[in-house]
C-alpha cells in the first residue's frame, strides 16, 4: 500500500468515526427523562407515576450510560487515528526510496517467476533422466554410444532472500 492510499484509508477511517459519535450524541439528545407533574392527582396516581417514572429512568440511564460509553470508546479511536494520520502525513518519503520500493515488488514478481520456472525445468529433466535410464540400455546396442550425457552437472536458478538481501543460487537437479 502506497502512503497516499494509507492516508486516504485513515481519513476514510476517521470521518466514519466521526459521523457515529455525532449520530451517538444525537440520539443522547434526544433520549429525554421526563419529569412527573402530580398536579390534582390521588394519592394513588402520584405514586403509579412516580413508579413509572422511576422505571423509564432506569432504562433510559442505562441507555444514555451505553451511549456515553460508546462515545468516549469512539473518541478514543478518533484520537488514535488522528494521531496515525499526522504521523503518515509527516513522514515523507525520499523519491529513490520510492522507486527502490517499486522496483523491489518488481524483482519479487520477477523472481518468483523465476523460481516456478525453474521447478518447471527440473521437473521436465527428471522426467527425461527417466526416459534416458530406461532406454539407455537399449540405445547403447543399437547405436553403440550414450543416448543422452550430463545429468549429474545440471542445475537451475533459483531466488532467495532474507529479507534484504537477494541471492540467486543454482540448484542441481
Amino acid at each position: 500500500m502506497t502512503q497516499q492510499e494509507s492516508i486516504q484509508l485513515l481519513e476514510t477511517e476517521i470521518t466514519a468515526i466521526q459521523t457515529q459519535i455525532k449520530a451517538l450524541r444525537e440520539e443522547r439528545q434526544q433520549i429525554s427523562i421526563e419529569q412527573v407533574r402530580p398536579d390534582n392527582q390521588s394519592p394513588q396516581a402520584i405514586a403509579e407515576a412516580y413508579r413509572r417514572q422511576a422505571r423509564q429512568t432506569l432504562q433510559q440511564s442505562a441507555e444514555l450510560k451505553g451511549i456515553d460509553d460508546a462515545i468516549t470508546a469512539l473518541e478514543i479511536q478518533l484520537h488514535w487515528k488522528q494521531q496515525q494520520l499526522q504521523q503518515e502525513q509527516g513522514r515523507r518519503i525520499n523519491p529513490i526510496e520510492q522507486q527502490v520500493e517499486e522496483a523491489r515488488i518488481q524483482a519479487r514478481l520477477h523472481a518468483e517467476r523465476i523460481n516456478q520456472l525453474a521447478s518447471d525445468l527440473a521437473d521436465e529433466v527428471k522426467t527425461l533422466k527417466a526416459i534416458a535410464d530406461e532406454i539407455s540400455p537399449r540405445y547403447w546396442q543399437v547405436y553403440y554410444k550414450p543416448f543422452i550425457t550430463g545429468f549429474r552437472s545440471i542445475s537451475v536458478p533459483h531466488v532467495r532472500s532474507d529479507g534484504d538481501v537477494w541471492t540467486i543460487i543454482n540448484r542441481m537437479i
